[in-house]
């Protein structure tokens, strides 16, 4: 299908707009999308983006040329994710998927004092835990969630797959639970 005919659906507000779009220009905008993200779930999420995108721009643009006006979308919200992901990565977001992942285990504080007090006794109690545990497991335990380390980071460091390590840090979270009920800490 031409351009013109393209845009003219888009203009008619005639969803299979999206559909030829994806089929003449899908694979041209993953490429760039891929190119600048590296990860192929991302690339995917910006691929759609750019058909919304798309739609919600169509009309009132009509572009000339519509590969440049896809390409031009897809490159700038590739770049826009890889700026949020580069962020992440610094700590600013990854940092919370990890107290995620111990929230399930360890209860929330709260800015009394009495809290502060809690506080220091949970570390103890952690510190405690920490120190029943073999010593690789309670290295990757303290990768993860002192050093906030990725798990494939942990994996090449400690000669283990990437499976392994996730299974690990389940297992520890499920015995510190497990040990912090036994202290009469309940989530």
């Amino acid at each position: 299908m031409k351009d013109t005919e393209i845009l003219d659906l888009y203009f008619a507000r005639d969803e299979q707009a999206i559909a030829q779009t994806q089929s003449k220009y899908g694979t041209y905008c993953f490429s760039i999308a891929f190119h600048i993200l590296h990860d192929q779930e991302d690339s995917d999420e910006c691929v759609n983006d750019t058909w919304m995108r798309a739609w919600n721009s169509i009309p009132p643009n009509r572009p000339d040329h519509l590969n440049i006006f896809l390409g031009t979308i897809t490159r700038n919200l590739s770049f826009d994710r890889y700026k949020k992901k580069k962020a992440m990565k610094r700590g600013s977001g990854d940092t919370f998927v990890q107290l995620d992942e111990l929230e399930e285990c360890i209860p929330d504080a709260n800015s009394s004092t009495e809290a502060a007090v809690e506080a220091a006794e949970l570390q103890t109690m952690i510190n405690d835990f920490l120190k029943t545990l073999p010593e690789k497991e309670c290295n990757v335990f303290l990768r993860r969630y002192w050093y906030s380390e990725e798990y494939a980071d942990i994996a090449k460091r400690y000669g283990m797959n990437l499976n392994s390590v996730k299974t690990s840090l389940f297992r520890t979270r499920a015995k510190l639970k497990a040990f912090l009920e036994k202290q009469g800490i309940t989530v």
